[in-house]
């Protein structure tokens, strides 16, 4: 299976640039993955397709200000930081632009003397690990203090309210970028789903920018994926092995829930309590362990989300349901509409 059978043409005006309002007010394409038929729906209509006894599986991350711009003590030029994970003893794995000025060992400030760090490392990938010079338990305030949304680079408009770009329900600090099906949900709509008798779940995985790295191999196989690290607990696991115990669906919000699940049934050969990276790469021929059904947005074309949507659903339903959403005109990636595979 090549890269280029995941392409499509998507006009740019598609690209949605801002958040709609309300939130569950976005467009929902409805997709059968056993017929392929497709439906056009509002998102808020999910409740219809949802039956009690269902497990909705959730992603909290919390998206951090991770772009930040640091000043060379040396030199005074200016290098943009993007934070992409939190490594051991306040050290972090980052994005820098230009690179050739974050050699190991050079030094930075931020924020006008708020903090500074060092670059410990120049990674295989040209990633850095810096260190930053300040308590550990600090680095999330003080980031909220110098940092930027980071926004994916397709977004190229200002977010006016940063909490546009988080879930309702996200609550652990560690993501570099929005687990996007999850935008569309307001906490009176879960109530609503919690109302209707469907189990309401929430797994972590903190999403790296790795999501936004195209695939640069023809052979889909040779891919290498990034790895995140995802937790989930015993809470969780137990409301969702009661769920297929009684044989309800496991429905799971956004490809990062996805892979939390898959990757703990995949390992275990059950869901259970566990915390771990992961790098798994779901494409078509995967068989799923635990999902069921899944929420989703649109995603960029040869894209490893595309991959994943097309492992569930189908090859030919995905790509015939992305050209449907290019002629209906719907709205494309972050802060686009919404698809239900079910």
């Amino acid at each position: 299976m090549k890269t280029s059978d995941f392409f499509y043409e998507l006009p740019q005006n598609l690209i949605a640039q801002t958040p709609i309002e309300p939130r569950d007010s976005s467009r929902l394409m409805v997709l059968d993955r056993n017929t392929g038929e497709v439906e056009h729906r509002i998102f808020r209509d999910l409740t219809e397709y949802l039956h009690p006894g269902d497990c909705l599986v959730l992603n909290d991350t919390r998206v951090i200000p991770a772009r930040i711009y640091g000043v060379k003590k040396e030199t005074g030029a200016v290098v943009e930081f993007l934070l992409l994970k939190q490594k051991k003893n306040n050290c972090w794995e980052c994005l820098c632009k230009p690179g050739k000025r974050a050699k190991a060992g050079t030094e930075f400030v931020f924020g006008e003397g708020i903090v500074d760090c060092e670059v410990t490392e120049v990674t295989e990938d040209g990633n850095r690990i810096i260190r930053f010079n300040c308590d550990s338990k600090e680095i999330y305030n003080i980031l909220d203090k110098i940092g930027k949304m980071p926004l994916p680079p397709y977004i190229t408009e200002e977010l006016k309210n940063g909490e546009r770009y988080q879930t309702v329900y996200s609550k652990e600090l560690g993501s570099a970028a929005a687990p996007t099906a999850g935008l569309h949900f307001t906490k009176d709509m879960l109530k609503k789903i919690e109302d209707m008798g469907v189990s309401v779940c929430y797994v972590t995985l903190h999403v790296g920018l790795g999501t936004f790295r195209p695939v640069k191999v023809d052979d889909v196989t040779k891919h290498k994926m990034h790895s995140e690290h995802y937790q989930i607990s015993k809470e969780t696991a137990d409301i969702i092995n009661e769920t297929k115990q009684n044989g309800g669906r496991i429905i799971s919000v956004g490809t990062t829930s996805t892979r939390t699940l898959e990757s703990v049934a995949t390992k275990h050969g059950c869901i259970c309590e566990d915390e771990d990276d992961t790098s798994i790469f779901i494409y078509p021929g995967y068989e799923f362990k635990c999902v069921d059904a899944l929420v989703t947005n649109f995603h960029l074309p040869e894209s490893t989300l595309i991959m994943l949507v097309a492992a569930l659903a189908g090859y030919d339903n995905i790509m015939n349901a992305y050209k449907t959403a290019v002629e209906e005109e719907y709205r494309f990636f972050s802060f686009g509409d919404a698809m239900f595979i079910k």
